[in-house]
Parts: structure tokens; C-alpha cells; sequence
């Protein structure tokens, strides 16, 4: 963490995503499993979903409607999880032509890199939310901090929120089309929390990618 102000530094282990402490319908065993691979900033393992998957969590009707487990839909967002970033990257690239030079929000290149693996940290909460069927898995105290840091940091937010958008687009297209609105609320939480911290007179958020962000090409599941 060298170059980093002190209050950065004071922020980083407060900047959580994740809070599990309202899954009261979520066994403790399985409540220490989501715990674990978060502290280890690491996604669910394929004995964690097994276990998750044979612990009878109230399954996710809109899922289990489209032929889909919570589980499978985990499991492949992680295994596909550097394609999603990468094509998440595009869309912010595409959208801020600049961010990348001299002067821009994610330059020098080491800001760029925490950028995208923000991007990465951000599906992994998502898989969390949807392999324990909850859609309000944020942690209020935890985003507190984050935006905190992000202003410490002066990270370019609109463009934070736009990849963040892009990962959503790049997970929803690698299933069926009759499965987004079951997948979407997971992704739109996040979206939505995250938008709060920007002021909305500053907000460079493209109208095109908020009202568009379902993909019109349906790609099958691959595990």
C-alpha cells in the first residue's frame, strides 16, 4: 500500500461490500462458508456451492422458473469471471476514451489495474448474493466506507459505475434470455448502491447504458 495516504489505508479494511449479518434464513455453517471465501476475498469453491446447494436454502423461484439453479449460475459467473471483466473493460474504455492518458481518471496504468479488479471483486459479491438467494447482501456500514475511500483515492466513479453496468451485461448474455429478470436484481442492487455516491450533476453515466443494459444476445451456460 506504498503511495497510499493514511486515511486510505484507515479506510481499506472498512470498505466491505458484503454484510451477512440479515441471512437469518442461512444456516451458520453455511453463513461461516460465504464468510470465509469473502475475508479471503475469494469466490465460493465448488465443495462451498455443493454444501450451499444440499443445505435447502429457500430456493430462488424466478430461478428454479427458468430451469436454473442458484448454484450453477454461481458457479459459472466465477469460472467465466475474467471474460466478464475483460468485456466490462471495453465498455468502459469504449464510454471514456481518455481515462487511459495523461490527466485521465485511471491513469497512471497501476489505477487502471485496481480498477479491473474492482470489477472482478464486485462479481464476486454478486455470486454471494445470488448463491445464498439474497438480493440485499450489501453492507451499509462497509459501502460507507468505500465511498469514502473512493473519494480518497479520487476514483472516477462514472466510470466505476458504467463497468459495473458492463458486468452485468457480459453476465447476463452467457444465459438464456428468459433468465434476466430472475439475475437482474442481483446485479441492479449493486448498481444502484453504487450510484449513490455520485452527485448527479456530475454524473458522465451514459443514459444508452443504464436503460439498455440487459444484452439482446443470449449465449448458453458453460461450467
Amino acid at each position: 500500500m506504498n503511495g497510499l495516504s493514511d486515511r486510505a489505508k484507515q479506510l481499506i479494511p472498512k470498505a466491505r461490500i458484503v454484510s451477512f449479518d440479515t441471512w437469518s434464513d442461512v444456516s451458520p455453517e453455511i453463513v461461516a462458508r460465504f464468510q470465509f471465501a469473502d475475508d479471503n476475498r475469494c469466490y465460493l469453491t465448488d465443495t462451498d456451492l455443493e454444501k450451499i446447494e444440499a443445505d435447502d436454502l429457500p430456493a430462488d423461484a424466478a430461478l428454479s422458473a427458468v430451469g436454473l439453479s442458484a448454484s450453477e449460475v454461481a458457479r459459472a459467473l466465477r469460472d467465466q469471471s475474467a471474460d466478464i471483466v475483460d468485456e466490462a473493460r471495453a465498455v468502459v474504455l469504449a464510454s471514456f476514451p481518455h481515462i487511459l492518458e495523461p490527466g485521465g481518471g485511471l491513469y497512471p496504468p497501476m489505477r487502471a489495474e485496481a480498477c479491473w479488479r474492482d470489477f472482478w471483486q464486485f462479481l464476486r459479491c454478486i455470486t454471494y448474493g445470488i448463491a445464498g438467494g439474497q438480493h440485499h447482501y450489501t453492507s451499509t456500514a462497509g459501502l460507507e466506507a468505500m465511498e469514502q475511500l473512493y473519494a480518497e483515492l479520487q476514483v472516477p466513479l462514472p466510470a466505476m459505475v458504467t463497468g459495473l453496468i458492463g458486468v452485468k451485461r457480459a453476465s447476463l448474455k452467457r444465459f438464456p434470455v428468459e433468465s434476466y429478470p430472475a439475475l437482474s436484481p442481483y446485479f441492479d442492487h449493486l448498481i444502484a448502491r453504487l450510484s449513490t455516491f455520485i452527485q448527479p450533476a456530475k454524473s458522465e453515466i451514459k443514459p444508452e447504458l443504464v436503460t439498455q443494459s440487459e444484452p439482446v444476445i443470449a449465449k448458453p451456460v458453460t461450467t
